[in-house]
This record gives C-alpha cells, sequence and structure tokens, in this order.
C-alpha cells in the first residue's frame, strides 16, 4: 500500500554533491479502497492513489493520480492534478490540472495550468499580487459628512 519509488525523470531531477543527477523520492499511497483522513506533513513528494481527507502539508510536488480523491487544505510546492481534488490549495510553484482532473475549490498560485477536458470550479489568486497588497499595508477608512451633489436634506 505504500510505497517509495525512486522515479528519475528529465524533468524532476535534482543535482547532487558531485554534479551528478540525483533521483527524487516519490511516496506514493495506492489502495482502491483505502481511506486516509487526518492531518498530513510530508517532506518530500507524493503521489496520492486513493482517498484523503483533511490537511496536506507537501515539502516538494503533490500528484493527485486519475484514482486519487482528496478532500483537503494542501500547502505545497507544485501540483499535479490528474484525479478529484477539492479544497484550498496554496502552491509556491506550478499547479496543473490535467485533462482527467477534476478541482473544486480555491487556488493560490503564480503559475496554473489547465489542460483541455480539465475541470475547474474555484477562485485562483496570485500570490505576488497578495504579498504587494500586504506590503501596502491597510487601506484607511474616511467618514464623508457632507452633502452629497444632487441631493437635499
Amino acid at each position: 500500500m505504500f510505497g517509495r519509488s525512486n522515479a528519475q525523470r528529465s524533468g524532476s531531477q535534482q543535482k547532487g554533491g558531485n554534479g551528478q543527477p540525483t533521483p527524487i523520492t516519490l511516496l506514493t499511497i495506492v489502495g482502491d479502497h483505502a481511506r486516509m483522513e487526518g492531518k498530513f506533513e510530508i517532506a518530500d513528494s507524493i503521489q496520492v492513489e486513493c482517498e484523503v481527507g483533511g490537511e496536506l502539508n507537501v515539502g516538494g510536488k503533490l500528484v493527485i493520480g486519475e484514482k486519487g480523491v482528496v478532500n483537503a487544505d494542501v500547502r505545497t510546492v507544485d501540483a499535479i492534478i490528474m484525479g478529484q481534488y477539492d479544497g484550498n490549495m496554496v502552491a509556491t510553484g506550478n499547479v496543473e490540472i490535467a485533462a482527467t482532473g477534476r478541482v473544486s475549490g480555491n487556488i493560490e498560485t503564480d503559475s496554473l495550468v489547465i489542460s483541455k477536458g480539465g475541470f475547474f470550479n474555484g477562485n485562483v489568486i496570485k500570490i505576488k499580487d497578495r504579498e504587494q497588497e500586504a506590503q501596502k499595508g491597510p487601506r484607511p477608512v474616511y467618514l464623508v459628512d457632507e452633502k452629497r451633489v444632487g441631493q437635499q436634506k
């Protein structure tokens, strides 16, 4: 059910200390009838091929496979959604909704790609826009107690 696969992919390799590519460890959760719920802290990347609920904090890439169903609030670097996702997501990197992906919820990211056939129902917030708003500080509020033009007292 739980397994680690060392997959070397051309776009997902990290350089080791000697300059040679080292494989990325991808924790995979598989189970046709498996259901997990709770708060999960994953330091590396994870692929979900079962039902997961609760809260996920992923230090690498979250891959929701075609059989995966995730009902959770997620914080991750990158996400690829090929199954179903329902919740609020914050991704500091890229989010991709594949042709088989179904997403309902809000996504906060600077890069969102929805493939033809993919489904998305929710809001997208750019992280950079939110950071700029926070730097500006709170907006001032003014009380206006003047006679408006065209109105009589």
